[in-house]
């Protein structure tokens, strides 16, 4: 298995250095940034799926919370806002958040004063109305006074450092997952999967539409980097050319130091008893249970810790393209293409989820430009000959990636049905 991983990594290795003398430096250097972050996606789903047989579809919503964690912490301060009346309803609004939530809760502790039954549910489902209402009765105002030009258009960043940002995006994944995973863990394994699924439609739509917070479809930009851009090199006197690859090479460098202790700290937890006790749950829940073992307070544990990973690449992805744009987020590019990574690579072995999270993202990216150029030439050919032009070939290029995707998943897994690199568990005679 090591040499077969090691022939593995030798073969991406000379693919990489392949696209860099065909696609030029800047663009394989901007490509190996985007499969770092992906990989650290991919080891989060790999913790949830591969550890501990989770289905989460709902990946694409934690992304787009580190996008928006990434944004909120590191843009520059906008002074309208914060010289305004916004911050202050904010305020209130936030005051009537914590008000709705005591009523609901002092709703379910209804059976402390001898309220039960149907006449408990009547109360809380009477609390959720009133918290709503008191919740929104402030909120509304002060999201229409923000967006308006008075207010600033929208609430704008904190100016912090981007690594902040990240932090930040990891912490925010992690809360929302545990309240998800209160919810949904609960569930048969297909019923997760679907309300994961709903869960991360939810947080896309509440992205997009509270422009008072995250301008929805208006964008941000540009994000800041937190390693030096090229301007900052050109300024020392560098050309643009080299000041591109300094600067992505840093950032290149700071990601793969994140992926590389991330990588180190998950290996070894998995190697050791916490690891076991993990496999135990994934492949069989009820033995583990009658060993005395909380498999809902574990699997919300994985659930949690992956999401951080994904709420920090999501981060570090918007990051590094400058700009946060939640119409941009797919599911098949934000989710799906996640779930091939990891199916491809190896479900449960962390090595085999870094593979094919490189592996595939280099070739999802390299597809399109590689069929436009075999459609322009074959489209040439034909005309030649009095057949015509090959029609729409920007989109049809762009297509072919979900094409090339397919036929990589049905390959791998005819040949390898376990991953290209798979779970390997040492056993004790």
């Amino acid at each position: 298995m090591i040499q077969r991983s090691l022939t593995l990594f030798g073969g991406l290795f000379v693919l990489i250095l392949l696209m860099g003398w065909v696609m030029g430096a800047p663009f394989t250097s901007s490509r190996l940034v985007e499969a770092a972050a992906y990989a650290l996606i991919a080891l989060g789903l790999n913790i949830q799926w591969g550890y501990g047989g989770l289905f989460n579809f709902g990946i694409m919503g934690f992304l787009m919370v580190g996008g928006a964690a990434v944004t909120f912490i590191s843009y520059p301060v906008n002074p309208v806002f914060w010289g305004g009346e916004g911050p202050a309803m904010l305020g209130k609004a936030l005051l009537a958040f914590a008000g709705g939530a005591l009523i609901v809760l002092a709703a379910r502790k209804a059976d402390r004063i001898g309220i039960t039954g149907k006449w408990k549910a009547v109360l809380t489902v009477l609390a959720w109305f009133v918290a709503y209402v008191l919740y929104r009765s402030q909120l509304d105002p002060a999201a229409a006074y923000i967006e308006s030009a008075a207010g600033g258009g929208w609430v704008g960043g904190l100016g912090g450092h981007p690594i902040l940002g990240w932090v930040f995006g990891g912490v925010l994944a992690a809360g929302i997952a545990y309240v998800v995973g209160k919810i949904c863990l609960g569930l048969r394994t297909d019923y997760l999967a679907i309300a994961t699924i709903g869960i991360s439609e939810i947080i896309r739509a509440l992205i997009k539409n509270m422009d008072w917070l995250t301008r929805g479809t208006l964008t941000v930009s540009p994000i800041p980097w937190p390693t030096p851009l090229p301007q900052e090199f050109q300024a020392g006197g560098m050309n643009i050319a080299n000041s591109l690859l300094a600067a992505r090479a840093g950032y290149l460098l700071l990601a793969l130091v994140v992926l590389g202790v991330v990588l180190w700290l998950i290996s070894r937890a998995y190697a050791g008893p916490w690891g076991r006790m993990m496999r135990a749950i994934r492949d069989n829940h009820i033995a583990a249970t009658s060993m005395g073992k909380n498999v809902t307070a574990r699997q919300l544990e994985i659930f949690v810790f992956g999401s951080v990973l994904m709420g920090i690449g999501g981060a570090m992805l918007v990051s590094f393209v400058q700009i946060f744009d939640p119409s941009s987020y797919q599911p098949i590019n934000h989710t799906f293409l996640i779930w091939v990574m990891v199916i491809v690579g190896g479900a449960g072995n962390n090595w085999g989820a870094l593979f094919g999270a490189v592996l595939l993202w280099l070739i999802w990216v390299v597809s399109e430009p590689l069929s436009k150029a075999v459609f322009d030439f074959v489209s040439t050919w034909s005309t030649q000959f009095g057949w015509g032009a090959i029609p729409e070939i920007e989109a049809r290029s762009a297509q072919m990636r979900v094409f090339v995707l397919g036929l990589v998943i049905t390959i791998a897994l005819r040949f390898a049905p376990t991953g290209l690199i798979p779970e390997v568990v040492k056993r004790e005679s």
